[in-house]
């Protein structure tokens, strides 16, 4: 598993959770199933992040360490750059942009899996 996946894991959670997993429901119950998952979106994401324990000690919104160690992910600089690899940014050097740049790239990740994120977020 990669360190993108355990980032993805930690905010939406494990293989276990996906909706794919569960017995198909009848298709007029399906409207409501769908509409739940959907509720994951913007809230969700965000109050996620913000309820964990020691939050609101971390400025998790800008920096990509505070948002692993708030997700309790090595942000070693080796972890940074393999996650840097797995985003597809060549040549990261953990400088302050590099960082920047790879935070950006994790939440739009994120908002590519399945997450709606606030507008603050996704620039």
């Amino acid at each position: 598993m990669g360190i993108f996946s355990s980032i993805k894991n930690a905010i939406f959670g494990g293989d276990d959770d996906k909706p794919e997993a569960a017995p198909t429901p009848a298709p007029a119950a399906a409207a409501p199933a769908e509409e739940k998952r959907a509720a994951i979106g913007q809230v969700v994401v965000a109050e996620r992040l913000d309820n964990i324990p020691g939050a609101d000690k971390l400025n998790w919104r800008t920096s990509i360490v505070d948002l692993m160690k708030l997700l309790r992910i090595d942000p070693s600089y080796d972890n940074r750059k393999e996650l840097a690899g797995e985003l597809g940014i060549a040549g990261y050097s953990g400088s302050a942009e590099d960082n920047i740049t790879l935070h950006k790239k994790v939440l739009h990740a994120i908002g590519d899996a399945g997450g709606i994120l606030p507008p603050e977020l996704k620039d």
